[in-house]
């Protein structure tokens, strides 16, 4: 393990020389296939060339997984269901505090779900190489507006959930899981005392990004992977640190929730599904807290959370 007989800046050099050689590699079949897939829009075609886009991506992971397993010498907790299924359709929420939780989240649910689709910030297209792979892989790209811009510029009001509803009529083919990072940004402390955040370790969700999807998904997406993130050796640090081996404990759990029926309402126009899609989300972000501090007790049943929601 490179970790242990080199110094940390050298490590860092030759992974991320890795990382970004198995990157460039994959990166020019699944263009190829992305290609065939844009100009022959035959849906018969476009779903093979999806399933064979997943699976490019899943050997880009899995070799990414091999060269950190080779190069870091990472201590993984995780706790992790052991019923999950790649022919299902999932909702994946998580907190987020690193660009790691992307590369954790990819290790350790690469083959056991569908390959991860994150709905990203539109400047990120322009990511070199990443951004291309991003948008060959079906990743949708959100245009996000303030509500002065909205109050500013009414015609814009409505966009973010259009670009969401074409996104998700590609996902409704094949399984696919959703992943959603509800705090909308990484965690700092300065983000979390400007928000005066109820939660002691995390940020407030938003639930508009699960919303948009349970309204348009909701007869294909019952059940949302809960996933709880956790370096508790570095409670601040870069994603160069981690590829100089300095993060060395990685905690992972997930669970699997099932999505109340009445949540894939329409987020958009009723307040009352609005009202109750926080609620929850609130719900299990205080769950999410109370393991991250170690004052869980009991397991949340949200079952019952929904019928006295009602």
């Amino acid at each position: 393990m490179l970790a242990k007989i080199l110094p940390a800046q050298l490590v860092g050099l030759i992974s991320f020389s890795f990382h970004t050689l198995n990157t460039f590699f994959w990166f020019v079949p699944i263009i190829l296939v992305a290609l065939v897939k844009f100009l022959l829009p035959i849906k018969p075609l476009t779903n093979v060339c999806t399933l064979v886009l997943n699976f490019f991506a899943s050997c880009w992971i899995s070799v990414n997984t091999y060269i950190t397993r080779w190069s870091k010498p990472i201590a993984w907790d995780i706790d992790i269901p052991n019923d999950l299924s790649p022919k299902e359709w999932y909702l994946v929420v998580a907190n987020h505090q690193s660009w790691v939780d992307i590369l954790a989240l990819q290790q350790v649910f690469n083959r056991k779900i569908p390959f991860l689709k994150f709905f990203l910030k539109q400047e990120l297209i322009w990511v070199p190489v990443l951004g291309i792979a991003w948008w060959a892989l079906d990743f949708p790209f959100m245009k996000r507006y303030t509500k002065s811009y909205i109050k500013k510029n009414p015609h814009k009001k409505g966009k973010d959930f259009e670009t969401t509803r074409k996104a998700c009529e590609k996902f409704k083919t094949l399984p696919i899981s959703i992943m959603n990072f509800a705090e909308g940004t990484r965690f700092t402390n300065e983000k979390h005392q400007k928000q005066n955040s109820p939660f002691e370790k995390l940020l407030k969700p938003k639930s508009g990004g699960i919303g948009y999807v349970l309204t348009l998904m909701g007869n294909e997406i019952h059940k949302l992977v809960n996933v709880t993130i956790d370096y508790p050796d570095n409670e601040m640090f870069t994603f160069w640190d981690f590829m100089c081996g300095k993060v060395r404990k990685i905690s992972l759990h997930a669970e699997v929730i099932e999505i109340p029926a009445e949540l894939a309402g329409d987020y958009i126009n009723d307040p009352e599904n609005r009202k109750a899609v926080q609620q929850w989300i609130n719900r299990i972000w205080q769950e999410k807290d109370d393991r991250l501090t170690g004052t869980i007790n009991e397991k949340i049943d949200y079952t019952m959370e929904r019928k006295s929601a009602n």
